[in-house]
């Protein structure tokens, strides 16, 4: 059995963990708000420019010299996925949930003989894929001194993944993250941006009605690298809305287990403590005894 020294110290230790966990759920509540905000409004904007991309894409005559960011290679050997995560911890299955995703999809990718490149964008997400994918890792970046989402963060990604693809680096490119549902839900994600999925979508949903000027081509020259800007960005705005609600919901349920742990140590203190003056006043009785 501990001493009761030990025990007292242990109860302040808990306390004092308590009291950093609250902390850290009510700054990131406050965060939360401001991300969730930002994320929702950002989803009507990207889907928007998604669809003026397929419609444009549905009016080009000749595809075959379609922009090679919306047709791709005509190949899909080679595979690049960028896994979202972030650079701090303490966020519950945040970070986990995506690597797990990504698995799954380097998995399969691996059983059908596809070569696998990845560019981590988060330390967390390297930190956990260095392990067993170390060698397929090309990229890692981190914005550890960015305070807060940003359009420009985006571009750097979406310009280095570009000038990959110009490269030849890769035929198809992938972006892993989380969607925010809400604080205890969040979603993991797998988007293709490169080239441009139109599987999922009806073209009569998307018949060209107007007439555009300059040509479909030109314009979508212009339009395809900031359509993967937005879609990186998009997706930076639902991981930080996401990474605030789960460390949220993790440094709630800390609180709450320090709590339980701080009410437990304190019985045990107090009956420990209890057992020392019984065995100290029956030690006194019984020396009073003897005499």
């Amino acid at each position: 059995m501990a001493s009761l020294d030990d025990l007292k110290k242990r109860i302040t230790s808990v306390k004092s963990t308590q009291k950093i966990t609250k902390a850290m759920k009510m700054v990131a509540a406050a965060k939360l708000k401001r991300a969730q905000e930002s994320a929702e409004r950002g989803r009507p904007y990207s889907e928007k420019m998604n669809n003026i991309i397929l419609n444009l894409s549905f009016g080009i005559s000749d595809k075959e010299n379609a922009p090679k960011l919306l047709s791709g290679t005509g190949k899909d050997q080679i595979h690049l996925c960028v896994i979202l995560t972030s650079d701090r911890g303490l966020c519950g299955g945040f970070n986990a949930n995506i690597i797990k995703k990504a698995k799954s999809y380097f998995s399969k990718l691996i059983e059908e003989g596809k070569e696998l490149k990845i560019i981590t964008v988060g330390s967390k997400g390297n930190d956990q894929l260095k392990r067993v994918y170390g060698n397929k890792i090309i990229e890692n970046i981190s914005f550890k001194n960015s305070k807060n989402v940003n359009y420009f963060d985006a571009e750097k990604v979406s310009k280095i993944i570009i000038n990959r693809f110009e490269n030849g680096d890769f035929d198809i490119c992938t972006i892993f993250y989380n969607q925010f549902k809400n604080v205890i839900t969040q979603i993991p994600q797998a988007q293709q941006i490169i080239p441009l999925n139109t599987t999922n979508n009806d073209q009569e949903n998307h018949e060209n009605s107007y007439e555009f000027e300059p040509d479909e081509d030109e314009i979508l020259n212009n339009l395809l690298p900031k359509n993967i800007s937005t879609q990186i960005f998009k997706a930076m705005l639902e991981n930080s809305a996401s990474e605030q609600g789960a460390r949220m919901s993790a440094m709630d349920n800390a609180t709450r287990n320090a709590g339980e742990m701080v009410d437990k140590l304190t019985i045990e203190y107090n009956r420990s403590r209890q057992a020392a003056i019984t065995k100290e006043l029956i030690e006194i009785i019984s020396g009073a005894e003897s005499l």
